[in-house]
């Protein structure tokens, strides 16, 4: 699996990434956590890790990039936070935990059905009884090229293929005075495909809202955080 967030986009991924949301986030994983352990898929630069474990949550992790590891423990209390290297689709993490997280639409980073499949497997195997499984992703659109973003120093076009579920996203960001492009394949899925991989790993859907502000989800949700169960 590509390593995509290497060298520059793990430098520069904090400062990339501020207008993101998180003490909405924290709050609602916190809520779903129980006070138990929580395990990011993903972890990263510890963008939401950090503010969870500051909660007092015991917080794991997983990630694929040594570079966004190397990030995280250069912050106050990253160098605490347990995390395996490898791949969130089949890296195992010793213990069992009430909250396994996925969030910004990172699902789709795995760029097969399989490993998506063997993501939520993963998940399921990492819950204990009555545990949650948290995604964050947009909806799948419709048309061949989109525009997401616009601003004076980004630029963001997603080109998508319906008949494979390809989607790859085009970010042109301006930087020290240069535009610098990068381009991320991922694999696009449905609520409905989503929930099915959920189905195979022996878990149910018990939420789902359009966004951390927890608006309903409706036809016009361009996006969805979903919460699947495993059964108790």
């Amino acid at each position: 699996m590509t390593d995509w967030f290497a060298g520059a986009v793990a430098e520069h991924y904090d400062e990339d990434t501020t207008h993101l949301p998180v003490d909405l986030v924290v709050d609602a994983l916190v809520e779903l956590a129980r006070g138990g352990a929580a395990l990011e898929l993903a972890i990263g630069t510890g963008r939401i890790a950090l503010p969870l474990a500051q909660r007092g949550l015991p917080v794991s992790g997983i990630e694929l990039s040594p570079d966004m590891i190397a990030q995280l423990r250069r912050k106050p209390g990253g160098s605490e936070i347990p995390v395996e290297l490898g791949d969130m689709a089949t890296t195992r993490v010793d213990g069992s935990f009430a909250l396994v997280y996925l969030i910004r639409n990172t699902i789709l980073n795995l760029t097969t059905q399989d490993a998506q499949v063997a993501c939520f497997a993963n998940a399921a195997a990492d819950l204990e009884p009555g545990g949650c499984f948290v995604v964050e992703v947009v909806v799948p659109n419709t048309r061949p090229l989109e525009v997401f973003d616009l601003s004076d120093t980004h630029v963001g076009v997603d080109e998508y293929d319906a008949d494979t579920q390809r989607l790859v996203s085009h970010h042109f960001r301006l930087r020290d005075g240069s535009w610098e492009r990068l381009s991320v394949p991922f694999r696009a899925a449905s609520p409905g495909e989503l929930d099915l991989m959920a189905r195979l790993a022996g878990m149910q859907l018990r939420e789902r809202w359009s966004d951390w502000t927890r608006e309903p989800f409706t036809a016009a949700s361009a996006s969805h955080v979903s919460v699947w169960e495993k059964p108790r």
